[in-house]
């Protein structure tokens, strides 16, 4: 009964205009940020640390930008509860489409690295409405199995595969014959038992999440990178680009390097579009 009327909830609030929403969050930025403070130690540390050089009020400024954005983040991913697909087609932009033309017309499945830059959840969804392929999105598991459900049905909406992480391998034996884009959010933090590879990112000893690496090498599958940038308040564009397309000839953690530093020079650019809020460097090495 809580679901169904948490999920009745959330669906009649995405009806709402999109100008609306971003009232609330605007709303939300008074309250949660500037209020109850909502993670603002775990956002200021995560920055002083990735950006040593920067001064108290560039830290600042930063900061109070990525609340700005964050909170936008969760009010568009509301949206995309009930969004039709000419919305997300004018909000998405996607600047090379013909990247993953070129996959399909070989009929070669790739792996899609992924991060938590811009809005990843409409850029889910963007993929899955101009791929040719079948996008096959691999989540990590949430605790409350309630939101765990609610963004996995959302991301599904345009006929993407949701599968849980350690359900990965076998579904790309089962479905090895089918041509797909493989997305994962690359950028996440592993698992403690997991945390068996470490490198230097955004200036600290990092642990990393081999996945992208794993499945590229084991089913030798192209690996490339997406890129967010935002435009405006509700409008981005999503660059791609190859980052290695012949896996099987790395050695570990090159794909994975190469991949961070790809993500460093966005974030370096512009870190107000990062996730923060996440405690990216939980494990000590």
């Amino acid at each position: 009964m809580k679901n169904t009327v948490l999920n009745t909830t959330f669906y009649l609030i995405s009806l709402l205009p999109i100008w609306i929403l971003y009232i609330f969050s605007d709303i939300l930025y008074l309250v949660v940020y500037k209020i109850i403070r909502y993670r603002r130690k775990v956002v200021y540390i995560n920055l002083s640390k990735s950006f040593p050089n920067k001064s108290n009020e560039e830290l600042k400024e930063i900061q109070n930008r990525f609340y700005r954005h964050f909170f936008d983040i969760i009010v568009e991913s509301i949206k995309a509860v009930s969004a039709s697909e000419s919305f997300l087609r004018n909000k998405v932009i996607f600047k090379n489409i013909e990247l993953f033309d070129k996959y399909y017309k070989k009929n070669r499945s790739i792996v899609l690295a992924v991060s938590h830059y811009g809005n990843w959840e409409w850029g889910i969804l963007g993929i899955s409405l101009n791929a040719k392929q079948k996008f096959m999105g691999v989540y990590k598991k949430l605790n409350n199995t309630f939101f765990n459900n609610f963004i996995n049905k959302t991301r599904a909406k345009f006929d993407a595969d949701l599968i849980e992480m350690n359900q990965t391998y076998r579904y790309l034996i089962d479905k090895k014959e089918e041509c797909k884009i493989i997305g994962l959010l690359a950028d996440q933090s592993p698992v403690k038992n997991e945390t068996n590879y470490w490198t230097k990112f955004l200036n600290q000893e990092t642990a990393v999440y081999l996945g992208p690496e794993k499945i590229s090498k084991k089913f030798k599958y192209p690996v490339l990178f997406c890129s967010m940038n935002k435009v405006k308040r509700g409008y981005y564009e999503v660059f791609i680009e190859e980052l290695c397309t012949s896996p099987e000839k790395t050695s570990k953690g090159e794909i994975t390097s190469i991949y961070l530093r790809k993500m460093e020079e966005k974030i370096n650019e512009q870190p107000q579009y990062w996730l923060w809020t996440h405690r990216r460097w939980k494990h000590t090495k």
